[in-house]
């Protein structure tokens, strides 16, 4: 008999009896601490939830901006193959004479 107490739907009514059996001012202190609890583990939640918010944000503009470079160097790249003057191409692209001439 002692295993069917032991299962989960008998716990809850024997914490519920417990809680039902607490003075107002325990009653109160039970209920401040469960809201402390509720308080904390939400909080790690939302931290946990920007902090991966944070990091795909981060990823995807790290991510546009090696897009924008790739083809910044690939327009630079044709012009140089068009005859274009390095000095325009620097001016046009944004790039450096230096960094052109790596190309």
């Amino acid at each position: 008999m002692q295993a069917v107490l032991n299962k989960r739907v008998f716990q809850k009514v024997f914490k519920i009896a417990e809680v039902s059996n607490l003075t107002k001012e325990e009653k109160a202190m039970y209920d401040s601490s469960l809201k402390a609890k509720w308080d904390y583990e939400n909080s790690i939640a939302y931290a946990e939830e920007k902090a991966e918010e944070t990091g795909i944000e981060k990823g995807i503009e790290k991510g546009i901006e090696q897009g924008i470079e790739k083809n910044t160097r690939e327009t630079a790249l044709k012009m140089i193959k068009s005859g274009l003057d390095i000095k325009l191409i620097a001016n046009i692209t944004g790039l450096s004479v230096e960094e052109i001439e790596k190309l």
